[in-house]
C-alpha cells in the first residue's frame, strides 16, 4: 500500500524513523528526534509531501516531493527530492510503486512538469526512471553552493 502521510497520521513516526535511516545511509548522524522535528516542520499545505510504502503496516519505502511553482506557466511543478528503500525490501516494486504514486498525484494536480534528480553512479534508480518515462534534461547545468 502507498499514503502520504502528514505529522497528524498515527505512521508519521515510524516514517520519520525510516527518514533517519535514509540519511544515515547518505553518512548522515542518526537522530530520530531532530529528524522528526525537521520532516514536522518541512511537512505542510505548501511544503514537503511525504509518501510511504507499507507492507504488514510498517514503512518499507518513502518518497517526498516539492511542489514549487512553474512561473513562466503560471502553473506548479512537481520536484521528487528523496526516494529510499531500505536494502531488505528492494526488488519488491516499492520504489516504481512510490515514484508511480507521485507521477499520478502531480498529473491529478495538473502540474506542468516532474523532475528528479540522481547521482550519475546510482544506475539502478536511473534506469528506474528511464523505464517510467523520466529522461534526461539537455540543456542544463546543475549549480550550487553549499554552507
Amino acid at each position: 500500500m502507498i499514503a502520504w502521510v502528514s505529522p497528524s497520521d498515527a505512521a508519521f513516526g515510524a516514517v520519520a524513523g525510516l527518514f533517519d535511516d535514509y540519511r544515515a545511509h547518505y553518512g548522515q548522524q542518526r537522530g530520530y528526534g531532530a529528524t522528526r522535528q525537521w520532516l514536522q516542520e518541512q511537512a505542510g499545505p505548501s511544503g514537503l509531501r511525504i509518501s510511504a510504502a507499507f507492507a504488514e503496516g510498517r514503512p518499507c519505502g518513502l518518497l517526498t516531493a516539492l511542489v514549487m511553482p512553474a512561473s513562466l506557466t503560471l502553473g506548479t511543478f512537481w520536484m521528487i527530492r528523496d526516494l529510499y528503500v531500505p536494502p531488505e525490501h528492494r526488488g519488491s516494486g516499492h520504489a516504481r510503486a512510490l515514484v508511480t504514486h507521485a507521477v499520478a498525484a502531480a498529473r491529478a494536480a495538473q502540474a506542468r512538469r516532474i523532475s528528479l534528480q540522481t547521482e550519475h553512479d546510482n544506475t539502478a534508480a536511473r534506469a528506474l526512471y528511464r523505464s517510467l518515462g523520466f529522461h534526461e534534461v539537455d540543456g542544463y547545468v546543475s549549480y550550487g553552493i553549499t554552507g
